[in-house]
């Protein structure tokens, strides 16, 4: 493999944090801790809060209430992402992720070791 991968990250986000912005940040630390490896073997690491929270940041409630900017974000971008990398926990978005990856006929990995090495590493 020569090529990198887009890989996305899946993890709990808000799941299991009843709302607490201190467990929230500490999910979303939990998906940034994936991406180094991800990069040393070669690829690209994504994850959907990435993108969508500035989205949130610029939307008003109405905007807002039109539905669930993560999950639809989500969506987009795994039309553009080759791999999940599905962390551990309970999730009804990654979850999604995951449906969505199969569908769309993507690996899915459950670790860090299952992501091959592309051929040409970058220090």
């Amino acid at each position: 493999m020569t090529t990198p991968l887009l890989i996305l990250i899946a993890g709990p986000y808000r799941s299991g944090t009843g709302g607490d912005p201190a467990l929230i940040a500490r999910n979303l630390e939990r998906l940034e801790e994936a991406a180094a490896p991800i990069h040393r073997l070669g690829h690209v690491p994504m994850i959907g809060e990435w993108v969508a929270l500035p989205i949130l940041r610029g939307m008003d409630d109405t905007d807002a209430a039109q539905g669930d900017v993560m999950y639809e974000t989500a969506h987009r971008l795994l039309q553009h992402c080759d791999a999940v990398l599905r962390l551990p926990g309970d999730s009804a978005g990654a979850d999604k992720d995951v449906e969505i990856a199969h569908e769309r006929g993507l690996p899915v990995y459950r670790s860090i070791g299952e992501i091959p090495v592309r051929g040409v590493l970058v220090s």
